[in-house]
């Protein structure tokens, strides 16, 4: 089994994940992992978070399918966040979109970047 890194989690016990998709540099989405999420996913491969909302571990597609597999794990400078270099297995966003990051704001007013690939209904029934 993988070392799990030294980290400073916050007083929840998470550290804030951004998964970045590993071979174009597209930042996909922002999730929490506590030590438990940490390890499992550097265990298995596949990405695991801490859901914040359901209080427990949110396997990144068990649902949707659209799964998140690892290809490197990285720590910033201060150790208190987490950088996932992923192969994403088709949308990371509950959205649909392929990334959770599809608003800008440009000129003052919010720009939608990119419509759904996918009708979330189709994604999570």
């Amino acid at each position: 089994m993988a070392s799990i890194p030294r980290l400073h989690f916050d007083t929840f016990g998470l550290v804030p994940a951004v998964a970045q998709q590993h071979d174009t540099g597209e930042v996909l989405m922002l999730a929490w992992m506590n030590s438990e999420a940490i390890a499992e996913t550097l265990a298995t491969g596949r990405v695991c978070y801490w859901s914040r909302s359901r209080k427990a571990l949110w396997r990144k597609g068990e649902t949707s399918g659209q799964v998140q597999r690892l290809i490197e794990l990285r720590t910033d400078c201060d150790s208190d966040s987490v950088l996932l270099l992923v192969d994403q297995t088709g949308v990371a966003c509950h959205t649909g979109r392929r990334s959770c990051f599809y608003t800008a704001w440009q000129d003052g007013a919010a720009v939608e970047l990119a419509a759904p690939l996918v009708d979330p209904a189709t994604l999570y029934g």
